[in-house]
Order: structure tokens, then C-alpha cells, then sequence
């Protein structure tokens, strides 16, 4: 697994086309660091539930607060950063190789994720213990 820090994670300013009925944000060409291939969203996590909880040993991600807000708490293996996602005007870039936790979901929070590639069960690490032996490797 490619070795990465809490630093190659960032906020992406999303492009926006402002008009007087509404914003319209827009994801493509150079707007995401990466080609994506899959795209899904998160919607009615109950406030004190979590989602994530892994690491992807491949993919990359991006992550926007379409609606409410949420935290995704971010783990390189030796440091930890908390980022608080609340606008659709901003992308989270996550790495491969870090291990990300969703949680504290505002009421009627959406979450949209992009991914570099197709769902894979082989390319995620969701044991704590796994992933901090593969950043020891």
C-alpha cells in the first residue's frame, strides 16, 4: 500500500457557476484531482451513528457535504485530524492509504462520495489493527 500522509489530504474548492435562481457547483475535468468511476451518497445516518471506518489501498476519494454537515475523521497511522465538511462548496481529497470515520451526521446530512475506481472489497482495509501494520511494512 502506497505510504501517505494526513498532508496529501485537501480541501478542494468546488467551481461555481452563481445565478440569481440558485448556485450550480460543477466536478468535472480538473476540478477532481482524479478520474472517478463510481459515485454514491450517504443519507439518513442517524446523529450518533458512524460510517467508514477503513482505508482504501488503492482509490482515491472525494467527499462533499451536499446537505447538513458531518466530521470524517482522518488517520495516517501516526498523526489524526479532525475535518468538519458543512458546505457544498468544498471537496475532501483523501489519499489511498488513509483511514477515514464519518461521523456526528446534522439532520438531514448528505454525504456524496467520488471514487477513482469501481467497488472493490479487495481494496479496502477495514480492520484498525491491519491498517496500522500496513503503514509499519
Amino acid at each position: 500500500m502506497k505510504q501517505t500522509s494526513i498532508s496529501e489530504v485537501k480541501l478542494i474548492e468546488i467551481p461555481l457557476i452563481k445565478d440569481i435562481r440558485g448556485n450550480l457547483g460543477v466536478l468535472e475535468g480538473s476540478t477532481v484531482p482524479f478520474k472517478f468511476k463510481r459515485v454514491y451518497y450517504l443519507f439518513d445516518v442517524p446523529s450518533d451513528a458512524y460510517r467508514g471506518a477503513h482505508s482504501h489501498k488503492e482509490q482515491e476519494e472525494l467527499l462533499i457535504a451536499l446537505s447538513g454537515s458531518f466530521d470524517v475523521v482522518l488517520d495516517d497511522g501516526k498523526e489524526k485530524k479532525r475535518i468538519l465538511l458543512n458546505s457544498p462548496r468544498h471537496g475532501l481529497y483523501i489519499p489511498p492509504g488513509i483511514w477515514r470515520e464519518l461521523e456526528h451526521f446534522s439532520s438531514a446530512a448528505v454525504c456524496l462520495a467520488l471514487n477513482s475506481d469501481v467497488y472493490s472489497e479487495a481494496d479496502y482495509i477495514r480492520d484498525y489493527d491491519t491498517f496500522q501494520n500496513s503503514k509499519e511494512d
